[in-house]
């Protein structure tokens, strides 16, 4: 795919979602816009939008804050990020529109470029949301998404970015172009966790390849970890079922040889079974009694007789 042809498919999908970006900062004029990008420097628009109101109403114009003292801009602004550095841009700032420029914001680079706080994408939100002259404001969104996509190529800082943006970009939507990239990088291509499944954009994309390859090396990593896992719980299974087993047998073993110890131990019956009854009929004999004649012992023993 060539350059131009990511390009034109890019500017072709934003535009159909994004017919009319717009900043996401809470202005009503070109001096509270200034004061809200300087205020956003590495500080998320919500809360910018929080302390904006107050700070509005107090100092409404250039001159009102021109007179400000550090403290009354610090304390309404100390919740932002680097508050002590953004109260002495405010003031300084403000001090310079009065005695410069009539209390108004130019319109010019170079004199942008003068305000104290006032760095080169800060100047370009300003010339392009406020004036819509064609300026590219490269903050950290813009310069990741434009490489991520590809649209970019080995830019080493946010100049580099800008210049390529601006060469490949059609002038009338430079200003939107700037709005695109933001929300895009805000929304969608984060910088931890881009969300390429909700991307428009994959099919052209430079940086999705990688997030495939790497979507699978994870899903293969997590087959091998639930193999491995299985595995596991398949060994655990048969040992438990071995165990169970080995614990059934010895419980087995234990009851027989309490069970030999209690027969052993058992006490024995010592009564004499009763004798089996002959189960004929019992025959009477009659006794025949038969006299037998008494001799005398002791003529037996005498000696014949002298008559």
């Amino acid at each position: 795919m060539t350059i131009k042809e990511r390009y034109d498919r890019a500017i072709k999908v934003w535009d159909e979602e994004m017919p009319n970006p717009e900043t996401e900062l809470h202005y009503e004029n070109t001096f509270q816009l200034i004061v809200a990008v300087i205020l956003s420097a590495q500080c998320t628009d919500k809360r910018v939008n929080m302390i904006t109101p107050a700070l509005f109403e107090k100092f409404p114009t250039a001159e009102a804050m021109a007179k400000a003292t550090p403290e009354e801009i610090y304390e309404l602004i100390k919740s932002c990020s680097y508050p002590n550095n953004k109260t002495k841009s405010l003031l300084g700032m403000a001090k310079k529109l009065v005695d410069d420029f009539g209390g108004e914001v130019p319109k010019d680079l170079d004199d942008l470029l003068s305000l104290p706080g006032v760095g080169r994408k800060t100047a370009n939100v300003i010339l392009a949301v406020a004036f819509e002259v064609p300026a590219m404001a490269v903050d950290t969104h813009v310069f990741r998404v434009s490489d991520r996509i590809g649209l970019t190529r080995n830019c080493k800082n946010p100049l580099e970015t800008e210049k390529a943006l601006m060469r490949h970009l059609p002038t009338e939507i430079v200003p939107k172009a700037h709005h695109w990239l933001i929300l895009h990088g805000r929304y969608v291509c984060k910088a931890r966790k881009p969300l390429c499944k909700d991307c428009p954009l994959t099919d052209v994309c430079r940086h999705y390849p990688a997030v495939l390859k790497e979507e699978e090396r994870i899903a293969k990593e997590k087959l091998k970890e639930k193999e491995k896992a299985d595995k596991e719980k398949a060994k655990a299974k048969e040992r438990a079922k071995k165990e169970r087993e080995r614990e059934k047998a010895k419980a087995k073993k234990q009851k027989g040889k309490k069970d030999r110890l209690e027969e052993f131990l058992a006490p024995t019956d010592q009564t004499p079974a009763p004798e089996a009854k002959d189960p004929r009929p019992e025959i009477q004999h009659e006794e025949n009694t038969v006299d037998v004649p008494v001799v005398d012992s002791s003529a037996d023993h005498m000696g014949p007789t002298n008559e």
